[in-house]
């Protein structure tokens, strides 16, 4: 088994500067990473300069790490039924995609949003009529991978039902599914024994098709099967436990497709290197 086939990262900070990602990403061990191009809390984002790209691309370089993601801002809600929060949110978006094509990035994760209480129907055709619009601005190397979510509110995205619904005449070359393991089980999805995992990953293939599943985020739950309440906690120590993981890590079909950790941190960034390490023991046994 190859590391590359593994594709195992973590979501990296870009303090003091987008570059440094690169090596906080080689010490932690990962052979891919995600990062916000931007204060993901903020609207607001000051402008890529060329000697920024230049040494986000020379670091990618040379840290031999060629698999990056972005994830978009949280503030972002494309489902929003207030028109100013809603354009707002499309500008904000088109930003995103713009910033990742400038530093060939080419795929960015994003949240479908939330229908406000106007209902799912209501929702996703605001959604649809966002991503029309985005489309028609936004650079077309970059690849829009939206994430299922915990269920909470009055978020889009719970289902995998949904999610169809969702990726429903929208291109399938520029649109794909992130998966979040901690927020499909939130969400009511049980995988912890390897005939559950078959069961949920026939369901997905029925709904989405397996081959819209384009990257991965490694989470264990802190909170119950069906809580609703998206709570990241290490692999193997949470309700999902660790052979859940093991049936995801040796699944030969997700060869390839990029497997991120959002999990704590810890000290210095260790927990990224002991739940990568854990990831791979999973990887060997299931294999």
């Amino acid at each position: 088994m190859s590391e590359g086939a593994l594709l195992l990262g973590a979501h990296m900070s870009v303090a003091g500067g987008l570059h440094l990602a690169f090596h906080r990403a080689v010490l932690a061990g990962c052979q891919a990473m995600q990062i916000f191009t931007r204060n993901a809390n903020r609207w607001e984002a000051k402008p890529l300069g060329d000697e920024e790209i230049a040494a986000f691309a020379s670091s990618r370089s040379a840290s031999g790490i060629t698999c990056v993601l972005a994830h978009d801002s949280y503030l972002i809600n494309l489902a929003s039924p207030d028109p100013e929060k809603w354009q707002r949110s499309i500008d904000a978006f088109v930003l995103e995609l713009e910033r990742c094509s400038a530093l060939s990035i080419p795929q960015l994760v994003m949240h479908p949003g939330a229908h406000m209480g106007q209902g799912e129907v209501a929702g996703i055709a605001r959604l649809h009529e966002a991503f029309r619009l985005v489309l028609d601005r936004a650079p077309q190397d970059v690849e829009i991978l939206i994430e299922n979510t915990a269920g909470q509110g009055s978020y889009l995205g719970a289902s995998f039902e949904q999610l169809a619904a969702i990726l429903e005449d929208l291109p399938p070359d520029r649109f794909g599914i992130c998966f979040d393991s901690c927020h499909a089980f939130a969400a009511g999805y049980d995988f912890r024994s390897e005939e559950q995992y078959a069961e949920l990953i026939s369901h997905i293939e029925a709904s989405v098709g397996l081959e819209r599943i384009r990257a991965f985020h490694l989470n264990d739950s802190l909170k119950d099967l069906g809580s609703g309440l998206d709570r990241h906690e290490h692999i193997g120590r949470g309700r999902i436990g660790g052979e859940g993981f093991a049936s995801l890590m040796g699944d030969r079909r997700f060869d390839g497709v990029p497997k991120i950790l959002e999990t704590p941190k810890g000290q210095d960034g260790e927990m990224d290197r002991v739940n990568l390490e854990l990831l791979r023991q999973l990887a060997a046994r299931a294999r």
